[in-house]
């Protein structure tokens, strides 16, 4: 069996989630991987067969996605061509993990294909959402990768078609515990953003910046450039983490029972969605970055218990290698 497998390379958590299955894919098919997209800060630790610009999602320092940048910075008409000349054709299964390009030649020639993504949960009616939908987060959740078979991943199975999130070796072989300190990682906020607010929280903090070139100290907050493994090293032993709403993160910290506080990306639905599943969790959360509800997070003994199974290698061979 001949596998492609097509992720996103806008954010980690595609990539992370990568890294844990297509190991596993190849104990079991011969598997080419293809990646579009150009904002991941992670490295696939895996042979990438092809790489394209696709589509990104792009955004401000302020904690917002950028319309303006997503449409000027992006190449749509290159998108489209490689959506006309890509042959697929020589696969028996394309496995998708909200990756537009090879969805849409799918879409339109009709190769078989499995969305395979935290995306995909979002089509379920059971999975929840903020009382007021937001039309255009709706029309990219269902249009930018789409699909018509699929299988999800979220903080709960919400429904049969939605499992508990894939959790990669990497922070299963972690020691968790806490020495004080807390980890930030908000890619979507400057650095300068970042330190006027939380200068004002008398506790160490340890940023990780996508902006900065190399690590610096201001007071009581150090702020390093993006290292996994210096990520992983503080991740291990902070008491808590101030992240984005998205989703690998924040199960990740959840599965390590560290205190969690989320802001979803400013005009980023499917965040805004993650952040009102986590709200029914008790997790706390708030749209901007606010020195009152951090003070009152980090003084808060709040935590929520999660079992996240080691289960992924046996929902590949079942519910889509059907064997």
């Amino acid at each position: 069996m001949k596998i492609l497998y097509a992720f996103q390379g806008t954010g980690n958590g595609h990539m992370a989630r990568a890294q844990e299955i297509v190991p596993i894919l190849k104990k079991y098919a011969s598997v080419d991987t293809l990646i579009s997209g150009h904002q991941s800060q992670l490295k696939a630790d895996f042979e990438i067969n092809f790489q394209y610009s696709g589509i990104s999602l792009l955004y401000n320092k302020t904690g917002g996605l950028s319309y303006f940048k997503t449409l000027t910075r992006n190449n749509f008409l290159e998108a489209a061509r490689v959506i006309r000349s890509l042959d697929l054709s020589g696969y028996d299964l394309i496995i998708n993990d909200f990756e537009p390009l090879t969805s849409w030649i799918c879409r339109i020639k009709g190769f078989p294909m499995i969305g395979l993504s935290h995306q995909a949960s979002m089509s379920f009616k059971e999975t929840p959402k903020p009382a007021k939908k937001d039309f255009f987060g709706e029309l990219v959740l269902r249009y930018y990768a789409p699909f018509r078979k699929c299988i999800g991943f979220h903080f709960e199975p919400y429904h049969a078609g939605i499992k508990k999130p894939v959790i990669r070796k990497k922070i299963r072989n972690l020691q968790p515990e806490k020495k004080g300190y807390y980890l930030v990682y908000l890619p979507s906020y400057s650095d300068e953003n970042i330190i006027s607010i939380l200068k004002n929280i008398p506790i160490q903090w340890k940023v990780f910046s996508r902006y900065t070139p190399q690590a610096f100290t201001e007071g009581n907050i150090e702020v390093f450039p993006i290292d996994e493994q210096q990520y992983l090293k503080y991740f291990e032993s902070c008491n808590g983490i101030l992240c984005n709403a998205g989703f690998e993160t924040p199960a990740e910290a959840l599965f390590m029972d560290k205190k969690l506080f989320v802001i979803p990306i400013h005009n980023q639905y499917e965040q805004e969605c993650n952040a009102c599943a986590l709200d029914k969790m008790g997790i706390p959360n708030s749209k901007v970055l606010k020195e009152r509800e951090i003070r009152d997070w980090v003084a808060s003994d709040f935590h929520y218990q999660v079992d996240y199974p080691d289960n992924i290698e046996e929902i590949l061979l079942k519910e889509v290698l059907g064997r």
